[in-house]
């Protein structure tokens, strides 16, 4: 067992598809001052070996990454990848790499890294006039067929409309439709049972109420998962970042507004402009993000 803690790398942001190589150089350094999002207040969380249990990373595009592989290999630690992939129309996710892409890297990380290594999220559930009940039926299935043995869980939820995602939303165009909970617990049901036929348990994050036949509770940060990647305990508590979230305890490394993916239905970021300007400006020398 060590004694560390686990690292996310970020649900604020991604930092795979365009953080890299700042965080080879935090990892390099040894430690990342992250701004505490609420009250601006910097403080900093130790990279050094003896101090991390393991990472989990949150991606679009783990693309940056993969030349970097063998490094983050030496390092020592088990790390997880909850990789995003919906394949939704341009309206909704303006510049995320094409489902094909992803899904080759999430087999790359099942071959070269661990079995256990990449999860797949289809995630958030976005139910609307370009995306309707039968979109989402076909192709979590055809993405469901093309990942099958490359991962052993799917993640979903229901979009949650904050106010910063129902301006980005209005901008599409498109009517977001917020079902009533017993449709959405039946399309979890029937996701699920379309993720078993193809080897995976379907998962819920943050949306208890929500569960249905054949759905568990997701633990994205997920301790056990990392234990059975290193061979080893990784003790953590179980304590949640948000209601209703399961998670292991961990440390997040990343910051909000800096994702210039421009998801329109995204809570971390409040538009676009703003993160791509902040990702702009960005250096990869800086002690934070």
């Amino acid at each position: 067992m060590v004694g560390g803690v686990i690292v996310s790398a970020s649900y604020r942001t991604d930092i795979p598809a365009f953080y890299a190589e700042w965080f080879f150089e935090r990892l390099r350094q040894g430690y990342v001052r992250v701004k505490n999002p609420y009250s601006g207040q910097l403080y900093e969380v130790s990279l050094r070996r003896e101090d991390v249990d393991g990472f989990v990373f949150w991606t679009r595009n783990f693309g940056p990454f993969l030349p970097r592989l063998g490094a983050l290999l030496d390092f020592g630690r088990p790390f997880t990848v909850q990789y995003t992939v919906t394949g939704y129309p341009r309206k909704l996710e303006a510049a995320v790499v094409p489902a094909e892409t992803a899904v080759e890297q999430i087999r790359a990380l099942a071959r070269d890294v661990h079995a256990l290594c990449p999860v797949w999220r289809y995630d958030p559930v976005v139910i609307s006039e370009a995306t309707p009940r039968g979109f989402h039926l076909e192709q979590f299935r055809a993405l469901a067929k093309r990942l099958e043995g490359a991962t052993d869980e799917v993640v979903i939820s229901f979009v949650h409309i904050y106010a910063k995602s129902a301006r980005n939303l209005a901008k599409t165009g498109l009517t977001v439709i917020d079902p009533e909970a017993a449709q959405k617990r039946e399309l979890a049901a029937e996701l699920a049972a379309i993720a078993r036929e193809h080897g995976m348990s379907l998962t819920l994050c943050s949306q208890p109420e929500f569960l249905a036949e054949g759905c568990g509770e997701a633990r994205c940060v997920d301790a056990g998962r990392l234990a059975a990647m290193a061979g080893y305990p990784v003790s953590a508590a179980l304590r949640g970042n948000r209601p209703g979230c399961a998670c292991y305890e961990s440390r997040d490394i990343g910051d909000y507004d800096t994702c210039p993916h421009g998801c329109a239905y995204c809570y971390a970021v409040r538009n676009r402009a703003l993160a791509l300007k902040r990702y702009k400006t960005h250096s990869p020398l800086s002690e934070s993000l």
